[in-house]
């Protein structure tokens, strides 16, 4: 049986968006994850440099794997093999590799709603059940031990995310050790979506790897190295897993761009350029932190990483991409529509993401407020 995938709203959106610029439209794009930041300007020399030379072919590069590992050793004190490393073309394809060389067809799947769509999609088009767990603003909109705990049947495996999409919520350190612990207990394969490391602004977030050595990890250079466009990530495999993982792979998708991995391994010694990446970051959440209660949206989820805030409009709209519409029509700024990421509850949630450029946030709040100030409530 084909599996039903829903489409991606904030493609529609964006794309309207699109056609809004092209009839001469100004448009601030908030409506993705997409890093306004440039790759670091060593990567991108790296790559010039590569170019001008013969290009290697379907390539891995062992000196990346390598050094991978050893930021797994320096940022959480875990120690890797590199050949438990498989780099992909970007988290999308790790994820469904994940998917496809850890379980059967059939098997359940749970994550947190919300969560990013792709979770849901990914798992249905690999043939498998997905089985969604609401998370309320009590638990940061994220997965509990007790949550997984209480599932009946136990699922065959968990997806985590920390920092998540859409909320930027972080699961502390306690929490993960909880939730490996169950897992442990249950036999439930954990994959942890760790996309948004290196993006936080309360606490770093821990890998889940220092709690179960045995999970599988998707991580990519798109959103901390600025590297989006570059479509480089990678899978992290347990080691009785690894050459299953690689026959997907190999099938599936053969080797990641070779610019793209000389870059990278430029990339993850530009620690001083990236943190800038992220004091900026960090300022324009700061300016939606303090802008936002003004604009009427009081509920929202606690940004601790990533780039993102979770914004209940419950009291404006049952309709998350009626509104978005309107509000890109009206003001020009796109936002994402919250029933990408939770069919359930997600109606009456908007996502806004503070990736753009800070003269484009403010900007995204000049239009806002007054557009804020005039609509009417559903709940007066």
């Amino acid at each position: 049986m084909r599996g039903r995938i829903e489409p991606f709203r904030a493609i529609a959106i964006s794309q309207l968006a699109r056609a809004l610029e092209g009839e001469g439209r100004s448009v601030v794009h908030m409506e993705f994850g997409q890093p306004s930041t440039p790759a670091p300007p060593a990567a991108l020399a790296a790559v010039r440099a590569a170019l001008d030379q013969d290009p290697p072919g379907y390539w891995e590069s062992v000196p990346l794997r390598a050094r991978i590992a050893r930021h797994y050793r320096d940022s959480y004190d875990v120690d890797v093999d590199p050949a438990r490393i498989i780099l992909t073309c970007g988290a999308s394809p790790a994820l469904l590799l994940a998917l496809l060389s850890r379980f059967d067809a059939g098997d359940r799947i749970a994550f947190a709603r919300p969560g990013y769509i792709a979770y849901r999609n990914t798992t249905v088009a690999a043939h498998l059940q997905p089985v969604e767990i609401g998370c309320g603003a009590d638990t940061g909109y994220q997965l509990t031990a007790a949550a997984i705990a209480a599932l009946d049947p136990a699922p065959a495996g968990v997806i985590l995310a920390s920092p998540a999409n859409p909320t930027g919520t972080i699961i502390p350190a306690a929490g993960l050790q909880a939730i490996a612990q169950v897992c442990r207990e249950r036999g439930i394969v954990l994959v942890s979506d760790e996309i948004y490391h290196g993006l936080h602004y309360t606490q770093p977030a821990r890998s889940i790897l220092e709690y179960a050595p045995d999970a599988l990890v998707v991580n990519s250079f798109s959103k901390y190295y600025s590297m989006v466009d570059w479509r480089l990530g990678w899978l992290l495999v347990p080691s009785a897993h690894v050459d299953t993982a690689r026959a997907y792979a190999g099938n599936l998708f053969l080797t990641p761009p070779s610019p793209s991995q000389q870059a990278a391994l430029v990339a993850l010694d530009c620690t001083e350029v990236l943190e800038g990446h992220r004091a900026m970051y960090a300022r324009n959440r700061a300016l939606l932190l303090e802008a936002l209660p003004s604009l009427g949206l009081e509920r929202i989820a606690p940004p601790d990483g990533a780039f993102y805030i979770w914004a209940d409009v419950g009291h404006l709209t049952d309709d998350s991409m009626a509104l978005c519409t309107r509000l890109l029509e009206d003001t020009g700024v796109a936002l994402a529509p919250g029933v990408d990421f939770d069919p359930v509850d997600g109606h009456r949630f908007i996502r806004f993401s503070f990736a753009p450029a800070t003269a484009h946030i403010e900007e995204a709040l000049r239009r806002l407020r007054p557009w804020f100030a005039a609509q009417p409530r559903i709940d007066a």
